[in-house]
């Protein structure tokens, strides 16, 4: 990827129009956060309920602060995870560099900073926040490949960026810090574990939610039905598995049972099983520990079933 290729990416996004954008969760379609015209082609482009709101992308903590007001929970959360995939909900500072279609109309704003470098170098081009909703039309799996957001979204964008596979392969945790609490509002590659390492115990009480893209009960769906937390596949389902011996190691999301492997090919394998024209897709229990809790999630969205 060459610099022109970056700087043609960042001048498509001052111009209001969208881009393909990889970071190290999944590829984003991006768009100018505080350009409404061009966060409004986002939803059109992606079929996106503009009640849920958007993430917008930094190049920095500081960046980040210019849009939010951080205390300093929301620091030290920062200085760890920062860049990578956690997001950040805090009270909105800035409303017109985040425009109020961007933040279905809250008082609050969900920033990160990203981990992947040739993210970070198109938003440095633009020179302000980025709005990068998955890539995909909503409801459907996230793409983690170049191709795969091209084959979703990519008749829309002016430019796109390749970047590779995603190295994580889910979205990134969100937590809001607001009103002395810090919630977990979507798990994601950075742990419950390690965010209460940090600051203490998490409030996991329904309230905030509506704060935090994701959430709706069937997402990240493919076209055949998923079941989830099963042994076997029905006649004419493809099994994903999970560990030694679970089935064929086509399919499997980890043939070791490394939990950071089976986030990394869960929605490539979603797509790849989606495309044989199944009955429908099966997939094995996965432990609910650690980065397993971002995987059960997605799998139960997948499946229609929030439990």
């Amino acid at each position: 990827m060459t610099v022109a290729a970056i700087e043609r990416a960042g001048q498509a996004l001052r111009d209001g129009r969208l881009v393909i954008l990889p970071t190290e969760t999944v590829y984003g379609l991006a768009a100018d956060a505080a350009n409404p015209e061009a966060v409004a082609a986002i939803f059109e482009a992606k079929g996106r309920p503009r009640f849920n709101p958007l993430i917008a992308h930094v190049a920095d903590a500081a960046a980040a602060e210019r849009l939010a007001v951080f205390d300093d929970r929301a620091r030290r959360l920062a200085d760890a995870f920062w860049p990578g995939p956690l997001t950040i909900v805090a009270p909105a500072r800035d409303r017109e560099a985040v425009c109020d279609l961007a933040r279905a109309g809250l008082d609050s704003v969900a920033v990160r900073a990203p981990g992947h470098a040739r993210a970070r170098a198109v938003i440095e081009a633009f020179g302000g926040a980025v709005v990068a909703p998955s890539a995909n039309r909503s409801g459907r799996p996230s793409p983690t490949t170049f191709e795969d957001a091209m084959e979703e979204t990519g008749a829309f964008a002016a430019e796109a960026v390749d970047g590779g596979p995603c190295a994580v392969g889910v979205e990134s945790t969100v937590v809001s810090v607001l009103d002395g609490r810090v919630s977990l509002l979507r798990p994601g590659a950075v742990t419950a574990e390690e965010l209460e390492a940090l600051v203490g115990p998490l409030d996991r009480a329904a309230g905030e939610g509506h704060r935090s893209p994701g959430r709706l009960a069937l997402h990240y769906a493919p076209d055949a039905p998923v079941r989830i937390n099963v042994t076997e596949a029905n006649e004419g389902e493809i099994l994903l598995g999970f560990g030694p011996g679970a089935g064929d190691p086509r399919w499997s999301l980890s043939p070791e049972g490394d939990l950071r492997q089976a986030a990394a090919r869960l929605f490539r394998l979603l797509r790849e099983a989606d495309r044989e024209r199944p009955v429908g897709i099966a997939v094995v229990p996965i432990p609910a520990q650690g980065l397993g809790e971002a995987i059960n999630d997605r799998l139960k969205r997948a499946a229609g079933f929030v439990g």
